[in-house]
């Protein structure tokens, strides 16, 4: 493994409680005889444990509650060797937590209570850019504030680091803001929303990267599930395909992904090999149920084979 840069995840936590049951409840109706599992979660830290699983140096800039699942959290990143110096505990509002309920044919509905994410600031994120090195990784989602995402983006472009969006859960975002990242990596419906293109396969996703592109993003990668993923820049536009694999869980997968591409960058491998890297990674953890609990290890991307031709 070469040297490589660190990463810093900026972005959620929260705590995944899933009843899974025959079926889900209409308005005023109790199902019995479900299971429960409570899960880790937030995009955040998926993508923060995903790229320490995968070998990166990582430092997580968040804030959690002041109770128990916030307290597990930040035990929980440190087993996995995350620099958990820039998480911040908030005493007026409860860590992150999403109610999940999941039915016998995989159907969901989910409630999300963003507590403690939802009061990440500026300055926060400040106090960790401040210490931060030129070659650094910044790694961003959409699950804590807006306005302390552009403040993280705006920032990380003066003191020119590369940034990386995942822009998910879906929103819209600005030109001027497009313009300050070095890599974007919507899924088809993000990438819709952001250019009006509908995504459906490689050409379709080649229009909506070159769209994203002429909004000022250098580097593009759309990704479609098990196909793989369409990376297009100035020198490259191509359909980087998955390894086929039986999926049984898809949660969490883009977490994977993105994790995974922010290493394999770090480590200063070829855009079109990092995008190959991650989906090998993102294909081993649909193959697994739950979301940190299906992320790989280094050693198993690794022994996976790389994917030489392009599925039909």
């Amino acid at each position: 493994m070469s040297e490589q840069n660190a990463i810093y995840v900026i972005g959620s936590s929260n705590t995944d409680m899933v009843i899974k049951t025959e079926k889900l409840p209409v308005p005023g109706e109790t199902v019995m005889g479900g299971n429960f599992l409570m899960n880790p979660g937030g995009k955040g830290a998926n993508q923060a444990v995903a790229a320490a699983r995968l070998g990166g140096q990582v430092a997580f800039i968040a804030k959690v509650g002041n109770d128990v699942f916030g307290k597990q959290a930040i035990q929980q990143f440190q087993r996995e060797k995350i620099n958990t110096n820039f998480i911040s505990t908030d005493t007026d509002h409860a860590s992150g937590v999403a109610l999940i309920n999941v039915d016998a044919l995989g159907e969901n509905c989910i409630a999300v209570a963003p507590g403690a994410n939802s009061q990440l600031k500026h300055y926060e994120v400040e106090t960790a850019l401040e210490k931060i090195n030129d070659d650094t990784l910044i790694l961003l989602q959409l699950e804590i504030p807006l306005t302390t995402v552009e403040y993280a983006i705006r920032r990380s472009h003066e003191k020119d680091l590369r940034v990386l969006l995942n822009p998910a859960p879906a929103q819209m975002l600005s030109p001027e803001l497009l313009s300050f990242l070095y890599l974007i990596t919507p899924n088809e419906s993000e990438a819709e929303l952001l250019t009006n293109i509908k995504v459906t396969n490689a050409a379709t996703a080649e229009q909506a990267a070159r769209k994203l592109q002429a909004m000022g993003v250098r580097n593009v990668i759309i990704t479609l599930g098990s196909k793989g993923a369409y990376l297009h820049n100035h020198s490259i536009s191509e359909l980087i395909p998955a390894p086929p694999v039986t999926a049984v869980d898809t949660t969490a997968a883009g977490d994977c992904f993105n994790g995974a591409l922010a290493v394999a960058l770090a480590e200063h491998q070829p855009l079109d090999q990092a995008v190959a890297f991650a989906c090998k990674a993102a294909s081993i953890s649909v193959t697994r149920m739950g979301a940190q609990a299906s992320i790989p290890y280094r050693r198993e991307v690794d022994a996976m084979p790389l994917v030489s031709v392009l599925n039909p």
